[in-house]
Formats: C-alpha cells, sequence, structure tokens
C-alpha cells in the first residue's frame, strides 16, 4: 500500500499547488500522523503542505493552541486534527471564521453528532454558492472569447 502522504502530496502537486489532497483531510486516507502525541511546527509544516507563518498565523486566530517549551511550539493530536479541519474548510471555500464555527462545534454537548449535522448542511450551502461562481465565470469566459475572437479578426483592418 502506498504511503498516504506522498500520495495526497504528489496528488496535489499535480493539481498546480502543495496543499493535501481533500481525501487525506476528511481522513479517507490514513492520517494517523505516525501515531506521535507531540509534533513540532515544522513536522505539520511539512505533512499539510504548509508554511510556518501560515501556522503561527492560525495560532494567532486562536485556531490552534500548541504548548510552548521555551521557543519552541508544540502542538497536540488535537492541534493536529484542527489543522487538518481548517485545511478542509479552506478547500471547500470556507473562511477561517467559518471553519472555526464549525470544528468548535465538536466541544459542546452531543457535539460529534452535531458537527456532522451542521457540517452537511454548511457543506450543501456551500456547493451551492460554488455552483454560482462556476455559472458567473462560465459567463465571463465565453464574453472574453467572444471579445478575443472579436478582437483577432479586428486587428488586422487597424
Amino acid at each position: 500500500m502506498p504511503n498516504a502522504k506522498v500520495a495526497y502530496l504528489e496528488e496535489a502537486e499535480n493539481e498546480g499547488g502543495s496543499q493535501p489532497a481533500v481525501e487525506y483531510l476528511l481522513g479517507i486516507e490514513t492520517v494517523d500522523g505516525d501515531g506521535k502525541d507531540v509534533y513540532r511546527i515544522g513536522d505539520l509544516a511539512k505533512e499539510f503542505g504548509v508554511t510556518l507563518r501560515t501556522l503561527r498565523f492560525y495560532e494567532d486566530r486562536g485556531l490552534l493552541s500548541p504548548q510552548r517549551r521555551g521557543t519552541t511550539r508544540l502542538y497536540s493530536r488535537r492541534d493536529r486534527k484542527r489543522l487538518r479541519l481548517v485545511l478542509l474548510g479552506k478547500a471547500l471555500g470556507f473562511s477561517l471564521t467559518e471553519a472555526r464555527q464549525m470544528i468548535d462545534i465538536y466541544s459542546q454537548p452531543n457535539g460529534k453528532r452535531r458537527q456532522v449535522e451542521v457540517a452537511l448542511e454548511r457543506f450543501a450551502q456551500q456547493r451551492e454558492v460554488l455552483l454560482g461562481q462556476r455559472r458567473e465565470v462560465d459567463r465571463s469566459l465565453e464574453a472574453m472569447d467572444l471579445s478575443i475572437d472579436f478582437l483577432r479578426k479586428y486587428l488586422p483592418s487597424v
């Protein structure tokens, strides 16, 4: 069986980026983090294809809460899972605030089930938003193609 970490990075790089594949972020592929309980900032940055600055930004926004040992940030399994969910939200077009709202539901009473219910509802809504954006982009591309064709035909007469 191929290494899931390598597979998601190769797939993402083939798509022109370095973000993990959605299957990895969803946990469909192995995401056990090598069974560790503590991760250094560089470990998570490498695993998820993000910069150290991104992780520090997420920390500043309250999305991650690493422990400190001197100047070293030590991330827990909880932080790693939250990072995975933040990146999933980002991949699906949610803002960090929206992603955080869905993630934070987990800590409420009956949170695990409620989190899935809310995610299903919000994902369906976001899908409609993205389809609307796609229609707008398609219309813009059609207008662009028409304009390019017109200008190519017009150019020789100028």
